[in-house]
């Protein structure tokens, strides 16, 4: 019985490939490169693309379960309803497919939007799935570290509502044990949602307070101001994905990020120990550099 991890060779889904192999899974990992996918020795590798029909049928041939991760790209929607009417087809029957927090409210985001499509479909098909939904990920973090510590200016514009920021590792860790706990099933379980949170909600000023204490210097909230935020990201990404981000970061002001009662505890409960902290994780980036 095997595990397919899509998204294999990306920030959660190379946790998720690691977790699995600790936890003694049989692990295929699908990829678009193989020169570059560099797992732990035992893990067989898939060359293929979402978008590739003939590459995935051979890659979901002889597996069970299925981690379907889509990057942010401008067909994520088709990949993902392409993968899972695929997988179907090929009689997989378990999924875990990790979505994002309050896809079904931030509607207007064009990646929140389809990753909620994906999720209709699951539903209305009665496809036997673990719905992971995680909060913003901490690990984007290692993308401004630079202008923090460099300008004293923390610049995402997170407003004051909070994000329930999440360590990837923790999403890799809790999706791992999802998929085993589906592939050792004796039937197909029942449809589920988790959402995937940090145990803290972090405000703008909030995180400049934890830089500024783990620094030993002021760092100021950069404010929230997603235009400029938007003209910043157009310097070293496509400008659809900038508008995107733009459109998301205007629904971590309005909105935030913010757990559900029991979330916390659940994942815990999952874990057996304590999210990881976002202030331990900025120490840890600051420090490891």
């Amino acid at each position: 019985m095997t595990i397919l991890v899509t998204g294999a060779t990306g920030t959660i889904g190379r946790q998720v490939v690691e977790q699995l192999v600790r936890r003694g899974a049989d692990v295929r990992a699908l990829v678009r490169d193989p020169a570059k996918a560099n797992f732990p020795a035992g893990v067989a590798v898939a060359k293929g693309d979402l978008l590739d029909v003939d590459s995935l049928r051979v890659a979901f041939s002889g597996v069970s379960t299925l981690f379907l991760l889509n990057a942010v790209v401008p067909d994520e929607f088709t990949q993902a309803l392409t993968a899972l009417n695929l997988a179907r087809e090929a009689g997989i029957e378990r999924f875990v497919y990790l979505s994002v927090i309050h896809s079904d409210r931030y509607v207007n985001v064009p990646h929140f939007a389809g990753k909620f499509g994906v999720e209709r479909m699951i539903e209305q098909m009665s496809v036997k799935a673990t719905i992971l939904r995680p909060a913003y990920f901490m690990n984007n973090e290692l993308m401004i570290k630079d202008a923090v510590t460099g300008y004293g200016v923390y610049p995402m514009p997170i407003g004051s509502k909070g994000l329930a920021m999440i360590d990837a590792r923790d999403i890799g860790e809790i999706a791992a044990i999802e998929l085993i706990r589906r592939e050792t099933s004796a039937t197909a379980l029942p449809l589920e949602r988790i959402n995937l949170v940090g145990p803290d909600t972090i405000t703008g000023a909030k995180a400049a307070a934890i830089w500024s204490d783990v620094l030993g210097r002021p760092i100021v909230y950069g404010g929230d101001d997603a235009a400029a935020f938007e003209k910043n990201l157009r310097q070293f990404m496509p400008g659809w994905m900038a508008f995107d981000m733009r459109v998301m970061s205007e629904r971590f002001v309005t909105e935030g990020m913010i757990p559900e009662a029991g979330d916390v505890k659940r994942l815990t409960d999952i874990l057996g120990r304590s999210l990881r902290s976002y202030r331990d994780f900025v120490a840890e980036i600051t420090t490891s550099a």
